[in-house]
């Protein structure tokens, strides 16, 4: 293969949890969602379940994301060709990005000019016409920044953000924020601020500039959370006189304000009476006087309430609240019919005490779902199936999921049926393409396998015949088995790479483990067998204890029909832990099995030779059968070549290690330090063969990729160095293209998070090996991670297949993203 072949680049999926913090997650008038996920802004389609793109421009953690125009506005913006979005990260960086939806395109517009010292906590918006709108960004060091800023009209022209006022609100950080237009009064705009003292400011102000305060609204007694003006509020007469504000707190309570225009200035003079403390306070702004009042006050909730937000108007503003809370529930709350009273109409989710709760809630466009963002980085999805208001049946949906930490490391299955990722997030994930009626394929979270007390770093799935097997190791000094549980084998006959005759069922007919249960402590998972009594145990003598924190609920697992949902992931999909490896002195680092499925091998963390040691074990017995001496630092990335007989390590130290690995006839297995070569200058991070012979790569932190072969004599030799790549070289793959040809292609990942494929082309002659390579295909940065990529790997082809023209890659990396790619060669 030449390398000028053009090579096509399909994103086929990207798994990602949601950044744990307030305020992360928007709903925009265009129907899709935003979330931080990691430095990454990430953007998913409810319709679908599925991330479309993550957008890279932030150097530290997205804390929000705002569209304009947002749901709220939603009924002004039938048919814009143009959508935007806010988002603002942990170092005080706002970028500004565009989406045109008929090519469903995006574009970095700008960055504003003026960054905040500290993070950003929160960003509201008001749009003014299609074209214009104002937004104010807070920030944790009390400083609230105010901003005008006006869309093209054609395509040519661009955006123009204007700074209209900086105010130093408080001394803390200001948490939430809200803009609203004052009734009867265009072009002036109320600001209200929520932070750590317990009260609501109100700061007044035009789209020319300054913004003053002009009144505080206590009642609260805990930080205020949550704030959001309603729009103007239809009454009998024609004119709309008042908006509302609701308010919500870390003291469980939500508050629904009133704001309403009294009169002129100086026509209206309030009594004082006893009556007019209880009314609130009054204040001016232009020609007119306002009076804030307490509407209503709404307890309900059982824990702090992270966000309350209005039902965005179809015509007009609708009398309907959505709040979410710590305590895992989401409430709408309304007035009666009769007497006007708020009350709470519809609550979903549910009171737990065995996993933490919602952090926001939003409305979608047409107010007929509503999305929650929880503690665990996930989402939550319910729609209004029955369409009405009077007989509501909220039912829940498919949501997008992956990681809400680093991603340490992936594998594909053993015929590359599904994905298995581990993370620092202490679980171990299962992705998989789900069979479906429509022409897309699409990606979802089938199962959980481990949700464990430690960071996981590293995992190897077991090959060979049998049950589905993987090993995992985190940080602690066991490597732990797991085997797959029949709920999961069933299961796997519904996505699309099962029902292929992939399961026999007289494998299925061997498994006796239906599931598996959680442990009080998160180490160890019990396994719940299939003709075991139906009824959950009592526990601790009957069921008093039921109630304290340590009681983990009991497993229920079931044959899926369907994508699950975030609650059936996170406790019902367990496997079964059937063995713990001991003998490393420190927390595993890295992991790999032969291709054979005979030996699995393993490293830890070390800074001395007796630690660096690899230990290998015989798969089924689980005895340790070999210890290998040669690095004096971590070692950290193993592979087998793929005849089994060799086995490669590169470390911290900048050596790599070949290894024979001999089986003796009475299955014993010897090995041998073969070669120890220096080959970098910097820490070496992976290695991969080449699937057709005794060649491989070693990518390092000095921004290089080397290949290396094996002679004859048994001696190493470097064969070819790559150009230096732009940033350090965290991960490598190597893939056949064509075994006639010698030909391959690797996959090369960088700590900026991109990602390049090069030809690569092998000849092997008397005087000794040779290799070229060429470019084949840089991906575009939106396609790309935006931190680390920690691991590529290739999905395992056919045998018979010689010569390849679509493959699939998959990779993860510090953006806490899962991604799959295909590319057609």
């Amino acid at each position: 293969m030449s390398g000028n072949t053009e090579v096509e680049a399909k994103r086929v999926f990207i798994g990602a949890g949601c950044n744990r913090v307030v305020n992360n997650v928007s709903w925009g008038a265009s129907g899709l969602v935003s979330f931080g996920a990691q430095n990454a802004v990430a953007i998913f389609c409810p319709k679908t379940a599925q991330i479309l793109t993550t957008l890279p421009g932030h150097k530290a953690s997205v804390n929000c994301t705002h569209w304009l125009p947002s749901s709220k506005f939603a009924f002004k913006a039938k048919h814009l060709d143009r959508h935007y979005l806010l988002s603002g990260d942990s170092d005080g960086v706002i970028i500004l990005w565009e989406l045109l939806t008929h090519s469903n395109n995006w574009r970095h517009v700008l960055q504003l000019p003026q960054s905040h010292k500290k993070g950003v906590t929160c960003i509201t918006a008001f749009m003014c016409s299609e074209t214009d709108a104002m937004f104010a960004s807070g920030s944790s060091d009390g400083v609230v920044n105010v901003w005008d800023v006006s869309f093209p009209s054609q395509s040519s022209e661009e955006c123009k953000v204007s700074c209209l006022d900086s105010i130093s609100a408080d001394s803390k950080a200001i948490v939430t924020l809200s803009l609203a237009e004052l009734p009867q009064n265009p072009g002036r705009f109320i600001l209200a601020m929520g932070g750590l003292d317990n009260k609501i400011k109100l700061y007044c102000g035009e789209r020319t500039g300054k913004f003053t305060s002009v009144c505080v609204l206590k009642g609260h007694t805990d930080w205020i959370r949550s704030l959001d003006f309603s729009l103007p509020l239809h009454s009998t007469e024609e004119t709309t006189n008042s908006i509302m504000l609701v308010s919500s707190s870390q003291d469980k309570v939500i508050r629904i304000w009133k704001l309403v225009l009294v009169g002129d200035v100086g026509s209206w003079q309030r009594e004082i009476t006893l009556a007019s403390y209880i009314e609130g306070p009054v204040f001016d702004s232009g020609r007119f006087t306002y009076q804030v009042s307490v509407e209503s006050v709404l307890i309900g909730h059982e824990d702090w309430v992270y966000s309350v937000e209005w039902q965005p108007p179809v015509n007009h503003q609708p009398l309907s609240i959505l709040s979410a809370s710590m305590d895992k529930t989401m409430m709408i709350w309304r007035p009666e019919k009769k007497t006007g009273v708020w009350v709470n109409v519809v609550c979903v989710g549910e009171l737990s005490h065995c996993a933490l709760g919602f952090y926001g809630g939003h409305w979608s466009p047409d107010g007929g779902s509503i999305l929650a963002h929880g503690y665990g980085g996930s989402f939550h999805l319910w729609r209004n199936v029955s369409g009405s208001k009077e007989s509501e049946n909220w039912q829940m949906q498919k949501v997008p999921s992956g990681h809400f930490a680093a991603v340490t490391d992936i594998t594909w299955a053993r015929t590359g049926e599904y994905l298995l990722s581990v993370s620092h997030d202490q679980t171990t994930r299962v992705f998989s393409s789900w069979k479906s009626d429509e022409e897309d394929e699409h990606w979802h979270e089938l199962a959980r396998p481990q949700v464990h007390g430690h960071d996981i770093n590293c995992v190897a799935m077991v090959q060979g015949k049998g049950n589905h097997r993987f090993v995992s190791g985190a940080e602690e000094k066991v490597v732990r088995v797991f085997e797959a549980p029949l709920s999961f084998l069933k299961t796997l006959n519904h996505t699309c790479a099962g029902g292929e005759g992939s399961f026999p069922e007289d494998l299925q007919s061997d498994v006796q483990v239906l599931g598996a249960n959680m442990s009080a402590l998160g180490l160890s998972q019990k396994p719940i067998y299939l003709h075991s009594s139906s009824e959950p145990l009592e526990r601790n003598g009957g069921g008093e204890g039921l109630d304290t924190f340590e009681t983990v609920p009991e497993a229920a697992p079931v044959e899926l029909k369907e994508p699950p949902i975030e609650d059936q992931l996170a406790f019902h999909t367990l496997w079964p832990e059937s063995h713990k490896l001991y003998g490393h002195g420190n927390e595993l680092f890295s992991l790999c099995c032969d291709h054979n499925g005979s030996l699995v091998a393993s490293s830890c963390k070390a800074q001395s030779a007796a630690m660096a040691e690899i230990w290998l074990w015989e798969v089924g017995t689980w005895k340790a059968v070999g210890r290998l001496q040669s690095h004096s630092l971590t070692v950290t990335h193993l592979e087998f070549s793929y005849d089994d007989t060799l086995l490669l390590s590169v470390s911290r130290d900048r050596h790599f290690s070949v290894f024979s690995i001999q089986r003796t006839d009475n299955g014993e297995v010897s090995h041998k330090l073969m070669a120890k070569v220096e080959a970098h200058k910097r820490i070496i991070w992976a290695c991969s063969w080449n699937p057709y012979g005794h060649q491989f790569a070693t990518s390092s932190r000095d921004k290089t990729v080397k290949i290396w072969s094996i002679e004859k004599d048994s001696h190493v030799k470097q064969v070819l160095a790559l150009p230096q790549f732009g940033s350090s070289v965290t991960a490598v793959a190597w893939t056949g293209l064509d075994q006639k040809e010698k030909s391959g292609c690797i996959a090369v990942g960088m700590e900026s998070g991109l990602i390049e494929l090069w030809n690569i082309s092998v000849k092997e002659t008397e005087e000794g090996t040779t290799a070229t390579a060429a470019l084949a295909l840089r991906l575009e940065p939106f396609m790309c991670h935006v931190s680390a990529v920690n691991r590529l790997a290739w999905k395992p082809t056919e045998k018979s297949e010689s010569n390849q023209s679509l493959l699939r890659l998959t990779s993860c990396g510090d953006d806490n993203c899962v991604r799959v790619f295909d590319f057609k060669f």
